[in-house]
């Protein structure tokens, strides 16, 4: 685990609200696999004071991307962030996917901006597994494609591909990835990840859900990301320390 201030090399706007951020930082570059996260803190000052998780993106030679939306005060400091500037980082944090257990299609389930740890699962994938990819969000300009392949979409009002969740069309799709041996893995918000559960274990899918949680230390100390054991009655993991992913029968959503 490093902390380590890099700087940001490129920051583009992808569509309303959508941002794409470079940072060199080959440190982190070198060791994190898909599916950890870095906690940011976006300035120096102590405000805003605590850091925020992010999903690594990407990753490129000595490059790490974000992939972020503006939605408060911190956020909107890191999409105006220039060329050159000093991001504080602290990472990598968390477990990542499990991609090396015995499957042949790799079936990525992503609602809104769950979409962010995908395009490098996409990229370690692509070359060892088959893959097809379900992307969903309310409308068309939720829905994120960004480092993905061979993708299907579905928005709630229809103003994109199929008129539904992402949960839906896969089970439009069953016969399909009955057909092979599957594993699914998912990121997106908590309903949508209940609803991948339900469908996973209602036809025995294997699947890792990528989990969303407010943090403030990113490694356990504060004890602030509780979520429920589907294993242990009464006990709890915490989503930075022994996730964020976690396979679905390990946790209750």
């Amino acid at each position: 685990m490093f902390v380590i201030k890099s700087p940001v090399t490129e920051t583009k706007q992808l569509q309303e609200n959508i941002f794409l951020q470079k940072i060199h930082c080959p440190e982190i570059a070198s060791v994190i696999k898909a599916g950890q996260f870095l906690n940011v803190r976006v300035l120096e000052s102590t405000y805003p004071l605590l850091r925020r998780p992010f999903s690594i993106c990407d990753v490129e030679d000595d490059y790490i991307y974000l992939l972020f939306n503006v939605m408060g005060e911190g956020t909107i400091i890191l999409s105006h962030k220039p060329e050159g500037a000093l991001i504080d980082l602290l990472g990598p944090l968390g477990k990542g996917f499990n991609t090396e257990d015995d499957y042949e299609l790799a079936v990525i389930a992503a609602g809104g901006l769950g979409a962010a740890p995908f395009p490098f699962l996409t990229k370690e994938l692509k070359d060892k597994k088959e893959i097809k990819t379900f992307v969903g969000g309310r409308s068309k300009s939720d829905v994120i494609t960004y480092g993905m392949i061979n993708v299907s979409v579905a928005t709630d009002d229809g103003s994109a591909g199929y008129k539904g969740t992402v949960v839906d069309l896969m089970r439009e799709n069953l016969q399909e990835l009955k057909s092979k041996k599957i594993k699914v893995f998912a990121c997106g918000p908590t309903p949508m990840l209940r609803a991948v559960k339900e469908f996973c274990v209602e036809n025995d899918f294997n699947c890792e859900v990528s989990t969303e949680c407010a943090m403030a230390c990113g490694f356990g100390i504060c004890q602030g990301c509780p979520i429920e054991s589907a294993n242990e009655k009464d006990k709890y993991l915490l989503v930075c320390k022994d996730g964020p992913v976690f396979n679905i029968k390990d946790v209750m959503l």
